[in-house]
């Protein structure tokens, strides 16, 4: 495989609603194209040499793996930087970014705080990838994306309906879906809407969104149904309260029978089987759930080899 563009280079990929609905196509295609490398068992070391390194400050099993895999079959490699890391332990940010810079080519960091994130990428003189924050899950949408393309042929003028709560899922699934066209509607309990300044900063995209406390009414009709579990990482002491909060909130095989007959239904995972979602429905015919899961890989590959 040849070298990618490199329109990309240099760019920071913190949150979807900083990218045209052209570039996030580019990063869709590319994602789509190395994935059929892999699967010819095609080499396309496009970062051979390159490292990235990868902060966490959340523990992760798709971040991480995926990551860390697609930087080796770009053919550089991934440095895992944990609690020893002295960001830690009260080194800043700035230091911490200016460091990075001067032995790797890119950083990806999964942490808590939106604002340590956009701190990092201003301080530091390579790339920095969004792993996810309690405000966005840029990374997750983009895998999203790519499988209702897979699975429905196009993205624009579809519907989506994400029952839950309306966190950084939520948040960059408002980004993701109306900058490529389509409608998503937020089914969540009152008190759990997504933020205003989420909704208001996609009033100039071409889709639609479109917030609801009526679960049944939000599914009619969709072609795609999606939820996240109900206590996000950081908010367990919260769970017996959301589990009330939540409880009508789940999809289930009578949930599903609302939307279109060839609806598709996504979590983007861990999940809780039994609360969000029924087993019955995750391991059902009409779950793309592992799709979701796979892409992570080959979305993440675009993102680092277009921007690395």
């Amino acid at each position: 495989m040849q070298p990618v563009d490199i329109e990309l280079r240099g760019r920071d990929f913190l949150n979807l609603n900083d990218f045209s609905a052209q570039e996030i196509d580019y990063l869709l295609n590319l994602a789509d194209k190395l994935k059929q490398s892999q699967k010819k068992g095609e080499p396309h070391q496009i970062l051979k040499g390159k490292s990235l390194a990868m902060i966490f400050h959340k523990n992760s099993t798709r971040t991480r793996v995926s990551f860390e895999v697609g930087m080796y079959q770009l053919g550089g490699q991934a440095l895992f930087l944990g609690q020893d890391l002295q960001l830690g332990r009260g080194e800043s940010v700035v230091d911490t970014a200016k460091v990075l810079s001067r032995y790797v080519q890119g950083i990806m960091i999964r942490t808590f705080s939106h604002q340590q994130v956009e701190q990092l990428a201003r301080e530091a003189d390579v790339p920095v990838i969004n792993g996810l924050t309690d405000l966005l899950h840029p990374c997750q949408v983009m895998a999203d994306l790519m499988t209702i393309k897979e699975n429905k042929g196009t993205l624009s003028g579809l519907k989506m309906t994400y029952i839950g709560d309306g966190n950084n899922m939520a948040h960059s699934l408002i980004h993701g879906c109306t900058k490529m066209g389509m409608e998503i509607r937020v089914a969540c309990p009152g008190g759990y809407e997504p933020e205003e300044s989420i909704i208001e900063g996609v009033k100039n995209n071409e889709g639609k969104v479109i917030v609801t406390h009526d679960v049944r009414e939000a599914a009619q009709g969709v072609d795609v149904l999606y939820t996240d579990v109900w206590a996000s990482m950081g908010q367990e002491r919260e769970q017996k309260e959301r589990q009330r909060a939540f409880s009508g909130y789940q999809i289930n095989k009578a949930l599903l029978s609302l939307a279109k007959a060839d609806a598709v239904v996504m979590h983007c995972l861990p999940a809780h089987r039994g609360e969000e979602i029924t087993t019955e429905v995750i391991d059902g015919p009409r779950s793309v759930i592992f799709d979701q899961a796979e892409n992570r890989l080959h979305v993440q590959k675009a993102v680092m080899a277009s921007v690395m």
